[in-house]
């Protein structure tokens, strides 16, 4: 993991996009990466960090002696803390809002304010302020604003100002609110793409390919596509290898058809285009044309420009707010086609 770390440390490109299956090592990654440019630096840190030991710091204290009069989610005191007085409530809020929360929240400071925020009560409004449990994607969304809140402190990001490492911030999230983070997260990197480098990790295939898509191929990716390093994390006799994407173009494609193949079965929406576009550009540079054309007519699509059109005519749409609405027929049927084809000419097995 340190010779990842330091691959990663002495990579020329300010972002960085890592797919990795759960449990491959993500988390142990961005540990790995902190203890390496802690050590490059005097063993002082010079970035920040939103993983899984960021969600830990916020625990429930349900108050089942009382009957959950005073339910709150309380935040185990560290070295953050110090860094709460610079926030307050309408900073979370403007994170939030693109989430179109159900809930409302307060803020319970410490005593000291050195200790900052004690805990967050949540309730349904203001008029009925009786303290409520979220659930756990609300709870994994509110955290995660909260980093974004704290992201732009500069007590704290300004002083270790080297990178941001986000590992994994769509767990326990759904369809709908991974791609409202892709969005937040875009939104992060046009703010500070060129002043630090940005790592990002995740197991989730549509939240790296709109990242992805949006960094390489969107239509601002003209700022970000040189500064931008695609990598898959495996799992290789028992170590972990980083490969560049480019170089493992094929291996990628598997876990687009995955996650297509679950969308069919389940519910498809607009932003599954992204994903359709990513999986033929993927199949067209194995097969060596780098035409997602080609592809079409090799699996015997007719209207080859008309497909073509309505492909990239949804997949460079806003894929985050706006197509959260099922496709229409019509545009459903080509979905189908051109994914039914591509399993029966190619006979992929996953």
């Amino acid at each position: 993991m340190n010779e990842i770390a330091k691959q990663l440390f002495e990579n020329q490109e300010n972002i960085i996009l890592i797919y990795a299956f759960n449990a491959t090592g993500k988390t142990r990654l961005s540990v790995a990466y902190k203890n390496f440019t802690k050590n490059e630096n005097d063993g002082n840190h010079t970035g920040v960090y939103y993983n899984a030991f960021s969600e830990d710091l916020f625990v429930w204290e349900n108050d089942e002696i009382n009957n959950n009069e005073n339910l709150r989610l309380n935040i185990i005191n560290g070295s953050l803390n110090q860094f709460h007085s610079f926030l307050d409530e309408k900073d979370i809020e403007e994170k939030l809002a693109i989430y179109n929360p159900k809930f409302k929240f307060s803020f319970n400071l410490d005593e000291n304010p050195e200790r900052g925020i004690e805990s967050i009560t949540f309730f349904i409004d203001e008029e009925n302020q009786t303290p409520i449990k979220i659930s756990r994607g609300e709870e994994r969304i509110f955290v995660w604003c909260f980093f974004l809140a704290l992201f732009e402190v500069d007590a704290w990001a300004g002083s270790h100002d080297a990178h941001f490492f986000i590992d994994d911030p769509v767990s326990s999230l759904d369809e709908h609110n991974i791609f409202i983070t892709a969005e937040s997260i875009f939104g992060l990197i046009e703010e500070h793409y060129l002043k630090k480098r940005i790592i990002i990790t995740t197991h989730h295939i549509g939240l790296f390919s709109i990242l992805f898509d949006k960094l390489k191929k969107g239509e601002k990716s003209g700022r970000y596509n040189k500064l931008t390093k695609p990598f898959i994390l495996n799992s290789k006799n028992e170590n972990l290898v980083l490969n560049s994407l480019n170089n493992d173009v094929f291996l990628f494609h598997l876990h687009l058809i995955q996650t297509i193949d679950t969308a069919l079965k389940t519910e498809l929406y607009a932003y599954h285009f992204v994903l359709l576009r990513q999986l033929l550009e993927n199949i067209s540079s194995f097969l060596g044309v780098g035409r997602v054309g080609y592809t079409l007519e090799q699996i015997g699509i007719e209207k080859v420009e008309a497909v073509s059109n309505i492909i990239n005519s949804l997949s460079h749409k806003n894929a985050y707010r706006l197509q959260f609405n099922k496709l229409a027929e019509a545009e459903e049927n080509v979905f189908k086609d051109v994914f039914r084809k591509l399993q029966v000419k190619y006979r992929f097995i996953y």
